[in-house]
């Protein structure tokens, strides 16, 4: 999901979106919540972002409603969605260019079952550059809820057991900042959500 929070599509000076932003993210982005996060090759404007994920329990097509959406929900899980930013908004075509390098999506520690979280809209979300807090936000500015997201999403693609969906960021991203400030080899980056545990990923130099 994309520009999923109000305050961080008015720090990006873009407008809430009327519907879902979509775009994928290769399956081998995923790694350990702890793993280094390798820039790619050529890359410029490497950024952070601290996301709420969706991990789907059950197949989902063509739902009904996000009360139905809700039954197809295995738990939530910390996300980083790493970005390079020139190549997702300055080389043209579809983001996924700019979301998809080897690295770019630590998850975990956890899965957190429905249960587990009393109010998955009330949960503070933090992100620290080298003991810097640079996002300090809440999933109770997301424009669209999780189980909305799900449900829209099962109207285009069929959702299987097992894939997961990042929901959006709160403000705080490098691009978001004047300069921005974009990730560089030896940072450290560290994440939490509440409920959701840590992670800590270094930032390595390209193959």
């Amino acid at each position: 999901m994309g520009l999923n929070y109000r305050d961080h599509a008015a720090e990006t000076g873009q407008a809430v979106p009327e519907e879902p932003i979509l775009f994928t993210k290769s399956p081998n982005t995923l790694i350990g919540p702890n793993d280094d996060v390798r820039i790619p090759r050529g890359a410029t404007k490497v950024d952070w972002e601290v996301e709420l994920g969706i991990v789907i329990g059950k197949r989902a097509s063509y739902l009904d409603s996000p009360e139905q959406a809700k039954e197809h929900i295995a738990g939530w899980i910390l996300v980083n969605d790493v970005s390079e930013r020139a190549f997702q908004m300055e080389r043209g075509g579809q983001w996924l260019k700019g979301k998809s390098a080897e690295t770019f999506n630590p998850a975990g520690p956890w899965v957190a079952t429905q249960d587990e979280i009393p109010n998955v809209l009330d949960l503070a979300m933090r992100l620290d550059v080298n003991g810097v807090r640079r996002q300090d936000g809440s999933t109770s500015t997301m424009i669209f809820d999780p189980f909305t997201i799900v449900r829209y999403i099962s109207q285009f693609m069929v959702l299987e057991p097992g894939d997961l969906i990042n929901t959006g960021t709160p403000p705080g991203v490098g691009m978001g900042f004047s300069p921005p400030i974009w990730l560089q080899q030896g940072d450290v980056m560290d994440v939490c959500i509440d409920g959701l545990g840590r992670q800590r990923q270094r930032v390595v130099g390209p193959r």
